[in-house]
């Protein structure tokens, strides 16, 4: 039996396509896809399947929540987004910054991505400590993403690809610099340069040198290296769930 979805109005699906046309504009004019991608992600990361709370409700927009750790310098995102939120006030934020990181890794190359409307918002903030941290291995990347979201392994392989897109910086990670040689471009990359090792110019965090370390792992990145195609369907089913946790 498939998966039940709400349902929405016919006004509320054509907002949609709306938000969808200024989103392509908005990340096309700052260049902040990889930024969006990043906010999305740690919008829906804070799921956890045990006490059924945090997740992809829209709880990112509350101030107490952008100043969780991990969070730095997502105000940005969601300050740039706002000026369209206010132009659609039928969208819910929830749904409104799933749309966002879909759109995020659609615009830089990546593949399309199931959109399921109908989130609901809430107003309780997630709480802190949920995301994952940069200087951590796999048992800590298993914690969070199986244990606490509720994903897979090929997920945390899937997911972490999304390295593709953006750079470190030292405020939030404690590095500088990108994963990729060309990080506005959504591709498989991030797995090709973690399989050749540290370069100068380019940073591998713990949790990605991880990846490699790891028996079942490893032979994820080595798969999405060899094959972009196989990639981009694995991220788009992952991501696609992450946007439906709970």
């Amino acid at each position: 039996m498939g998966k039940s979805y709400p349902t929405v109005s016919d006004e509320y699906l054509k907002v949609i396509d709306e938000v969808r046309s200024k989103l392509r504009d908005l990340f096309s004019e700052k260049s902040c896809a990889p930024l969006m991608l990043r906010m999305a992600f740690h919008s829906a990361g804070t799921f956890d399947m045990n006490s059924k709370t945090g997740g992809p409700f829209g709880t990112l927009r509350h101030k107490a929540e952008q100043a969780h750790g991990p969070n730095v310098g997502l105000h940005i995102a969601i300050d740039l987004l706002e000026p369209i939120k206010q132009q659609f006030p039928i969208i819910s934020y929830a749904d409104f910054y799933m749309l966002a990181g879909i759109v995020a890794v659609e615009v830089t190359g990546g593949p399309n991505i199931p959109f399921h409307p109908g989130r609901q918002d809430k107003d309780e903030p997630a709480a802190e400590g949920r995301l994952p941290l940069p200087n951590h291995g796999t048992e800590h990347l298993r914690t969070i993403f199986v244990n606490t979201m509720g994903l897979n392994d090929q997920d945390i392989v899937a997911l972490s690809g999304a390295h593709t897109l953006g750079s470190c910086h030292r405020d939030r990670s404690g590095m500088d610099g990108s994963w990729t040689k060309n990080p506005l471009t959504f591709d498989n990359s991030y797995f090709k340069e973690l399989l050749a090792g540290e370069k100068e110019g380019l940073v591998q965090l713990s949790t990605d040198k991880a990846l490699l370390a790891d028996p079942v792992l490893r032979p994820l990145v080595e798969k999405f290296a060899a094959d972009q195609d196989a990639f981009f369907a694995a991220y788009a089913e992952s991501f696609a769930k992450l946007s439906e946790l709970g």
